[in-house]
């Protein structure tokens, strides 16, 4: 995946039916300090952090990388929506060289439930299309997050591989744009 650089970031915001997806602000601070510090939220990505310790750490503009969309609703930050490069080094890849774009989400617990996650994730895979035709996705979740390995599935990811990282059997699956082969 050609990165995505501070030429082509943050894009104009994504509106979908209920949701916009736009580049993070200041006022998004207290959104992600709670994100990251939610024992639900960890529950599948290696545990929450403690909350002092994402307060010192977090930014005055919290997630500001290409790659990283806010997912706002009403007005108000509920979860992080990503497609940034796959590292070369993590099992999990659709090309010999890697590089695919990974597509990952969070979403505040209040969020869960009302197919956020699914709206947020197609608008970004489409976005993505638009950008970078033909470019592969590819996605990874714990098979113990049985939620995460059904969206996938609904958004069009096939499973590749399973694997063992970070402690846990990972799902590895890839997605492709309708009108492209699978890589």
């Amino acid at each position: 995946m050609t990165e995505l650089g501070p030429d082509s970031w943050p894009p104009a915001p994504i509106t979908t039916e209920r949701l916009v997806l736009r580049a993070s602000e200041a006022r998004d601070r207290a959104a992600f300090i709670e994100l990251f510090s939610s024992p639900e939220v960890g529950t599948y990505i290696g545990g929450a952090r403690p909350r002092a310790e994402v307060e010192g750490a977090m930014p005055e503009i919290p997630g500001r990388r290409p790659g990283l969309f806010v997912i706002e609703r009403d007005g108000t930050m509920i979860g992080v929506v990503t497609i940034e490069p796959r590292a070369a080094d993590r099992r999990g890849h659709v090309r010999p060289e890697g590089g695919e774009a990974e597509l990952g989400y969070l979403l505040l617990p209040a969020a869960w439930g009302n197919g956020y996650a699914a709206e947020a994730c197609a608008a970004t895979l489409g976005w993505f299309t638009e950008t970078r035709p033909g470019e592969p996705v590819v996605l990874t979740t714990q098979t113990a997050n049985v939620r995460a390995m059904r969206l996938a599935t609904t958004l069009g990811f096939t499973e590749v591989e399973r694997f063992e990282e970070y402690g846990a059997e990972q799902w590895f699956g890839a997605w492709t744009h309708p009108s492209q082969p699978h890589a």
